[in-house]
Protein backbone atom coordinates (compact mmCIF):
# COMPACT_ATOMS: atom_id res chain seq x y z
CA UNK A 1 0.00 0.00 0.00
CA UNK A 2 1.41 3.31 -0.41
CA UNK A 3 2.25 6.08 2.14
CA UNK A 4 -1.24 7.86 2.18
CA UNK A 5 -0.33 11.44 1.98
CA UNK A 6 -1.06 14.45 4.80
CA UNK A 7 -0.99 17.73 3.18
CA UNK A 8 -4.32 19.76 4.37
CA UNK A 9 -3.09 22.42 7.00
CA UNK A 10 -6.82 24.07 8.02
CA UNK A 11 -6.35 23.66 11.79
CA UNK A 12 -3.34 24.50 13.96
CA UNK A 13 -2.70 20.62 15.04
CA UNK A 14 -2.52 19.67 11.53
CA UNK A 15 1.38 19.97 10.91
CA UNK A 16 2.06 18.42 14.10
CA UNK A 17 -0.28 15.34 13.36
CA UNK A 18 1.65 14.95 10.29
CA UNK A 19 4.35 14.89 11.71
CA UNK A 20 3.50 11.98 14.16
CA UNK A 21 1.79 10.24 11.52
CA UNK A 22 4.76 10.66 9.28
CA UNK A 23 7.45 9.79 12.05
CA UNK A 24 5.33 6.68 13.05
CA UNK A 25 4.92 5.13 8.74
CA UNK A 26 8.38 5.39 8.79
CA UNK A 27 9.43 3.43 12.05
CA UNK A 28 6.87 0.86 11.23
CA UNK A 29 5.75 1.01 7.73
CA UNK A 30 2.03 -0.13 6.96
CA UNK A 31 0.12 -2.06 9.02
CA UNK A 32 -2.10 -4.17 6.46
CA UNK A 33 -5.27 -3.51 8.80
CA UNK A 34 -8.94 -3.86 7.06
CA UNK A 35 -9.25 -4.41 4.53
CA UNK A 36 -7.10 -7.45 3.72
CA UNK A 37 -6.85 -10.53 1.82
CA UNK A 38 -7.58 -12.37 5.28
CA UNK A 39 -10.46 -9.67 6.13
CA UNK A 40 -13.30 -11.97 3.89
CA UNK A 41 -15.32 -8.68 2.43
CA UNK A 42 -17.43 -6.16 4.64
CA UNK A 43 -20.01 -8.25 6.45
CA UNK A 44 -16.68 -10.13 8.38
CA UNK A 45 -15.18 -7.23 9.20
CA UNK A 46 -18.21 -5.57 10.51
CA UNK A 47 -18.81 -8.54 12.23
CA UNK A 48 -15.29 -8.46 13.54
CA UNK A 49 -15.89 -4.64 14.67
CA UNK A 50 -18.40 -5.46 16.76
CA UNK A 51 -17.15 -8.52 18.45
CA UNK A 52 -13.67 -7.21 19.65
CA UNK A 53 -15.59 -5.21 21.76
CA UNK A 54 -14.16 -5.94 25.11
CA UNK A 55 -11.45 -8.23 24.39
CA UNK A 56 -8.44 -9.39 22.52
CA UNK A 57 -8.37 -9.79 18.75
CA UNK A 58 -7.36 -13.12 18.76
CA UNK A 59 -10.18 -14.14 20.24
CA UNK A 60 -12.60 -12.55 17.93
CA UNK A 61 -10.29 -14.47 15.17
CA UNK A 62 -11.50 -18.15 17.14
CA UNK A 63 -15.36 -16.90 16.89
CA UNK A 64 -14.64 -15.63 13.45
CA UNK A 65 -13.29 -19.05 12.50
CA UNK A 66 -16.66 -20.43 14.44
CA UNK A 67 -19.12 -18.80 12.09
CA UNK A 68 -17.02 -19.54 8.81
CA UNK A 69 -16.90 -23.06 9.44
CA UNK A 70 -20.45 -22.76 10.13
CA UNK A 71 -20.80 -20.97 7.10
CA UNK A 72 -23.16 -18.21 8.59
CA UNK A 73 -21.27 -15.00 8.05
CA UNK A 74 -23.61 -13.73 5.57
CA UNK A 75 -26.26 -11.12 7.00
CA UNK A 76 -29.19 -13.67 5.70
CA UNK A 77 -27.46 -16.50 7.69
CA UNK A 78 -26.70 -14.67 10.81
CA UNK A 79 -30.43 -13.06 10.75
CA UNK A 80 -31.60 -17.18 9.90
CA UNK A 81 -29.73 -18.71 13.29
CA UNK A 82 -30.83 -19.33 16.32
CA UNK A 83 -29.56 -16.70 18.91
CA UNK A 84 -28.83 -19.57 21.00
CA UNK A 85 -26.73 -21.04 18.50
CA UNK A 86 -25.26 -17.54 17.32
CA UNK A 87 -24.04 -17.04 21.23
CA UNK A 88 -22.57 -20.36 21.52
CA UNK A 89 -20.45 -20.23 17.93
CA UNK A 90 -19.06 -16.37 19.29
CA UNK A 91 -18.16 -17.81 22.59
CA UNK A 92 -14.70 -17.23 22.58
CA UNK A 93 -15.04 -12.82 22.13
CA UNK A 94 -16.37 -13.09 25.54
CA UNK A 95 -19.79 -11.19 26.32
CA UNK A 96 -21.19 -14.02 23.86
CA UNK A 97 -25.42 -13.44 24.55
CA UNK A 98 -24.93 -9.91 24.81
CA UNK A 99 -22.82 -10.10 21.35
CA UNK A 100 -25.37 -12.56 19.73
CA UNK A 101 -28.01 -9.88 20.47
CA UNK A 102 -25.90 -6.91 18.51
CA UNK A 103 -25.14 -8.92 16.07
CA UNK A 104 -29.07 -9.77 15.17
CA UNK A 105 -29.73 -6.26 16.02
CA UNK A 106 -27.32 -4.78 12.71
CA UNK A 107 -28.54 -7.62 10.57
CA UNK A 108 -32.21 -6.18 11.37
CA UNK A 109 -31.40 -2.32 10.75
CA UNK A 110 -29.32 -3.74 7.53
CA UNK A 111 -32.56 -5.56 6.24
CA UNK A 112 -35.29 -2.59 7.29
CA UNK A 113 -33.21 0.53 6.31
CA UNK A 114 -31.21 -0.56 3.65
CA UNK A 115 -32.68 -3.96 2.05
CA UNK A 116 -30.39 -5.80 3.36
CA UNK A 117 -27.57 -4.67 0.72
CA UNK A 118 -23.94 -3.45 2.53
CA UNK A 119 -23.75 -1.39 -0.88
CA UNK A 120 -26.85 0.45 -0.12
CA UNK A 121 -26.03 1.23 3.02
CA UNK A 122 -22.47 2.94 2.27
CA UNK A 123 -24.01 4.61 -0.30
CA UNK A 124 -25.33 7.01 1.95
CA UNK A 125 -23.76 10.23 2.95
CA UNK A 126 -21.12 9.43 5.79
CA UNK A 127 -22.89 11.51 8.42
CA UNK A 128 -26.65 9.99 7.97
CA UNK A 129 -24.42 6.34 8.26
CA UNK A 130 -23.38 7.33 11.22
CA UNK A 131 -26.58 8.54 12.54
CA UNK A 132 -28.07 5.36 11.68
CA UNK A 133 -25.65 2.77 13.17
CA UNK A 134 -25.43 4.73 16.84
CA UNK A 135 -29.09 4.01 16.60
CA UNK A 136 -28.74 -0.02 16.56
CA UNK A 137 -28.53 -1.53 19.78
CA UNK A 138 -24.95 -2.35 20.94
CA UNK A 139 -23.08 -0.10 18.16
CA UNK A 140 -21.62 2.65 20.01
CA UNK A 141 -18.69 5.78 18.27
CA UNK A 142 -15.80 3.28 18.02
CA UNK A 143 -17.76 0.38 16.49
CA UNK A 144 -19.68 3.07 14.13
CA UNK A 145 -16.49 4.39 12.96
CA UNK A 146 -14.84 1.11 12.66
CA UNK A 147 -17.55 -0.34 10.24
CA UNK A 148 -17.53 3.33 8.35
CA UNK A 149 -13.96 3.13 8.01
CA UNK A 150 -12.88 -0.36 7.53
CA UNK A 151 -16.11 -1.79 6.14
CA UNK A 152 -16.97 1.05 3.97
CA UNK A 153 -14.10 3.13 3.17
CA UNK A 154 -16.08 6.15 4.47
CA UNK A 155 -13.68 8.44 6.05
CA UNK A 156 -13.93 8.80 9.81
CA UNK A 157 -11.22 8.87 12.53
CA UNK A 158 -11.68 5.77 14.50
CA UNK A 159 -10.52 6.63 18.74
CA UNK A 160 -9.65 4.26 20.96
CA UNK A 161 -8.10 4.53 24.67
CA UNK A 162 -4.06 3.99 23.25
CA UNK A 163 -4.71 7.41 20.84
CA UNK A 164 -6.52 8.89 23.87
CA UNK A 165 -3.18 7.56 25.76
CA UNK A 166 -0.76 9.26 23.44
CA UNK A 167 -2.11 12.25 22.63
CA UNK A 168 -3.16 13.10 26.81
CA UNK A 169 0.90 11.93 27.37
CA UNK A 170 1.74 14.35 24.69
CA UNK A 171 0.07 17.15 25.64
CA UNK A 172 -2.18 17.23 22.63
CA UNK A 173 -5.54 17.08 24.49
CA UNK A 174 -6.53 17.63 27.83
CA UNK A 175 -9.01 15.81 30.58
CA UNK A 176 -11.46 19.21 29.98
CA UNK A 177 -11.35 21.56 27.04
CA UNK A 178 -9.56 24.63 27.60
CA UNK A 179 -9.18 27.85 25.63
CA UNK A 180 -5.50 26.01 24.02
CA UNK A 181 -6.56 22.20 24.00
CA UNK A 182 -9.38 20.49 23.18
CA UNK A 183 -10.73 17.76 25.93
CA UNK A 184 -10.23 13.71 25.93
CA UNK A 185 -13.87 12.28 24.77
CA UNK A 186 -14.91 10.18 22.08
CA UNK A 187 -16.15 13.51 19.94
CA UNK A 188 -13.31 15.39 20.93
CA UNK A 189 -10.13 13.58 19.75
CA UNK A 190 -12.54 12.51 16.63
CA UNK A 191 -13.22 16.18 16.01
CA UNK A 192 -9.02 17.05 16.43
CA UNK A 193 -8.20 14.33 13.91
CA UNK A 194 -10.82 14.97 11.32
CA UNK A 195 -10.23 19.26 11.49
CA UNK A 196 -6.81 18.63 11.01
CA UNK A 197 -5.73 15.94 8.33
CA UNK A 198 -7.35 15.38 5.12
CA UNK A 199 -10.73 13.33 4.77
CA UNK A 200 -8.82 10.44 3.30
CA UNK A 201 -10.06 7.00 4.32
CA UNK A 202 -7.13 5.26 3.77
CA UNK A 203 -4.87 8.10 5.81
CA UNK A 204 -7.34 7.53 8.63
CA UNK A 205 -7.09 3.71 8.60
CA UNK A 206 -2.79 3.68 8.67
CA UNK A 207 -2.86 6.07 11.47
CA UNK A 208 -5.14 4.28 13.57
CA UNK A 209 -3.43 0.96 12.95
CA UNK A 210 -0.21 2.87 13.75
CA UNK A 211 -1.32 4.40 16.87
CA UNK A 212 -2.42 1.35 17.63
CA UNK A 213 0.63 -0.60 17.52
CA UNK A 214 2.46 2.29 19.51
CA UNK A 215 0.13 2.13 22.72
CA UNK A 216 0.90 -1.90 22.74
CA UNK A 217 4.27 -1.54 22.58
CA UNK A 218 5.75 1.67 24.22
CA UNK A 219 2.95 4.41 24.95
CA UNK A 220 2.12 1.25 27.12
CA UNK A 221 0.06 2.18 30.73
CA UNK A 222 2.50 1.37 32.85
CA UNK A 223 6.33 1.23 32.43
CA UNK A 224 6.00 3.03 28.61
CA UNK A 225 9.42 2.72 26.53
CA UNK A 226 9.68 6.33 26.04
CA UNK A 227 13.47 6.39 25.24
CA UNK A 228 13.01 3.73 22.35
CA UNK A 229 9.31 5.38 20.63
CA UNK A 230 9.33 7.08 17.56
CA UNK A 231 7.07 10.19 19.00
CA UNK A 232 9.97 10.54 21.49
CA UNK A 233 11.12 13.92 19.65
CA UNK A 234 7.47 15.15 20.54
CA UNK A 235 7.17 14.55 24.17
CA UNK A 236 6.77 17.24 26.21
CA UNK A 237 9.74 17.88 28.59
CA UNK A 238 7.74 16.80 31.23
CA UNK A 239 5.38 13.86 30.11
CA UNK A 240 2.04 13.02 32.39
CA UNK A 241 1.54 9.63 32.42
CA UNK A 242 -1.58 8.27 33.00
CA UNK A 243 -2.04 5.11 35.18
CA UNK A 244 -5.00 3.40 34.50
CA UNK A 245 -7.61 6.40 33.60
CA UNK A 246 -6.86 9.35 31.90
CA UNK A 247 -7.21 11.30 35.32
CA UNK A 248 -4.67 9.40 37.04
CA UNK A 249 -1.25 10.56 36.50
CA UNK A 250 2.58 10.28 37.18
CA UNK A 251 5.33 12.93 36.19
CA UNK A 252 8.13 11.25 33.94
CA UNK A 253 10.86 13.90 33.51
CA UNK A 254 12.45 12.65 30.37
CA UNK A 255 16.17 13.95 29.64
CA UNK A 256 16.33 17.14 26.35
CA UNK A 257 16.54 14.86 22.89
CA UNK A 258 20.13 15.64 21.55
Amino acid sequence: MAHPTATATSAAPAPELRAYYDALFAAFGPQHWWPSSKSGGPFEIIVGAILTQSTAWTNVEKAIVNLRRARVLTPRAIERIPIARLARLIRPSGYFHQKAKKLKAFVRFLRDEHGGSLARMFRTPTAELREQLLAVHGIGPETADSIMLYAGSHPVFVVDAYTRRILFRHALIAEKPTRSLPGSTYEEIRALFESALPHDAQLFNEFHALLVHTGKYFCRPRDPRCDSCPLRAFLPLVAHVPVGRVSGRIDVRLPASK
